[in-house]
């Protein structure tokens, strides 16, 4: 959609306002609004002043005057507002340079793009999250200096079975048996078909949606791939709808990796596949059918997953779920079908367009403009350096040797080691200038003082569980 095409769309819908969205550092998005009189086909490239200082993670106070211009191809009607509104991402820029800021995320995920351009390997990078999430009937929690504390409820919750109420009906989702069961004990169907409803209006593709593993009301929606800056840019529309839909309802969404203890977390398995001139370029007749790059892809993914994950699962909370043994994909190792590998090829049809590579270890706590970026320039480094990914790993990796599995690369044990890793391991993502030294010493100074830090500082309720009585 041009801006032409927008302002055209906002007079024959007669909207009234216009709301311009933008991605903050760690990952919240942000918004203000205008009445639609005051967008102008020059809006899209002047923009609209603002405060970057307030922001979290962006300029200093000395600083602070931004711009945010306007994206038209992002234009969507939003569904939610009480006053006709039209939504519309913007680029973050320098109002004297004009130049990118580069700590706006979506200017780092153009970047990759340009630069995964630049360097002739292919033209486009298409990217497929899953994203799992939570659909709660209510929640608390609280943090003081004597007290701490939270509780998230939903009625489908296993913990409710022996709930002695008259609206209790026992139709609880048993611990780790959420997979596809149908109703009445997926209560969360209906509210799922509207969620996909809302995005199919905003012109959101969607493949299917489901219950997930867990009990308590963990669902996943999927949507079908798009280019990088778009499935980002969706991704956000994705968050937004869906918290929305719940709220309606008198529920709440989160996208926290693991608000349950003792059953699954909620991760972001994301596929991706390279393409140049219209075809696909990890079909081959290697390992599962892959091509030469699709391993050294895989190659150099591995290579820096450990400091990949620093950016695709960045909170301390993200670590409760990649824990060795249970679930979730910690293993450094790739397999055709094998569910623990942090990457999978899938294996459901024997067609090159749907050949592609899976890292499964990221969560929908990560900001998708940088790491869906991270992704894509791993596996960069991969391919520019034919770095081979090793042997696949497709036995039972619980099955294994002790000395075998101790061979096994793994993913940090928490944020602080991740962090690490990436201060060692970054400079694969500084090619072409699309991370830059500020952006990685800003993110794990930011990650470190306010969440590491954070965390550390605090007593943990269990703690008293464990050491009160000492």
């Amino acid at each position: 959609m041009t801006p032409k095409q927008v302002l055209q769309l906002i007079k024959s819908k007669h909207i009234e306002f216009v709301d311009c969205r933008f991605m903050d550092f760690p990952g919240l998005w942000q918004h203000t609004t205008y009445p639609s009189s005051e967008l102008t086909e020059q809006s899209f490239i002047d923009g609209f002043g603002f405060d970057g200082s307030s922001i979290r993670g962006w300029q200093a106070i000395n600083e602070s005057d931004m711009l945010l211009v306007p994206v038209s191809d992002t234009a969507k009607i939003d569904p939610f507002l009480q006053h006709p509104t039209l939504s519309l991402i913007c680029d973050i820029k320098d109002p004297i340079t004009k130049k990118e800021y580069s700590r706006d995320p979506r200017s780092v995920a153009r970047k990759a793009v340009s630069y995964l351009q630049h360097t002739k390997i292919a033209d486009t990078a298409y990217f497929g999250p899953e994203l799992e999430f939570f659909i709660f009937d209510n929640v608390w929690y609280d943090q003081t200096v004597n007290k701490a504390g939270y509780m998230v409820d939903s009625y489908e919750g296993v913990w409710n079975r022996g709930k002695q109420d008259p609206s209790n009906l026992g139709y609880q989702v048993r611990l780790k048996e959420g997979y596809f069961p149908c109703a009445p004990m997926d209560t969360g169907v209906n509210i799922r078909a509207e969620m996909v409803d809302v995005m199919l209006q905003m012109g959101i593709p969607v493949e299917c949606h489901h219950h997930e593993v867990a009990t308590g009301g963990q669902a996943e929606i999927d949507l079908r791939f798009q280019e990088l800056v778009h499935m980002a840019d969706t991704c956000m529309y994705y968050k937004y709808i869906v918290k929305n839909v719940a709220a309606r309802h008198g529920k709440v969404v989160t996208f926290m990796p693991k608000p349950l203890f003792q059953d699954n977390g909620s991760g972001m398995h994301t596929h991706l596949s390279l393409w140049k001139a219209g075809k696909p370029l990890m079909a081959g007749k290697k390992y599962a059918g892959l091509s030469d790059l699709g391993l050294y892809a895989i190659g150099g993914i591995l290579k820096h997953a450990r400091a990949l994950i620093a950016l695709t699962n960045p909170t301390t909370n993200s670590f409760k779920r990649l824990v060795p043994g249970f679930e979730a994909p910690v293993n450094l190792v790739y397999s055709s079908r094998n569910r623990s590998a942090a990457i999978r090829i899938p294996m459901y049809q024997d067609n090159p367009k749907t050949k592609r590579i899976e890292f499964r270890c990221p969560d929908a706590s990560c900001n998708p403009y940088l790491a869906f970026s991270a992704l894509l320039m791993a596996a960069i480094d991969g391919i520019k350096h034919k770095i081979d990914p090793g042997q696949p790993l497709d036995k039972d990796l619980y099955d294994l040797e002790p000395e075998e599995y101790e061979a096994i690369g793994s993913a940090p044990v928490d944020l602080a080691e991740a962090l690490n890793e990436l201060e060692r391991d970054h400079k694969f993502l500084l090619e072409g200038g699309v991370f830059t030294e500020d952006v990685i010493h800003y993110w794990i100074k930011y990650k470190r003082d306010n969440e590491v830090q954070a965390l550390r500082m605090r007593p943990h309720p269990f703690e008293f569980c464990m050491y009160f009585d000492i």
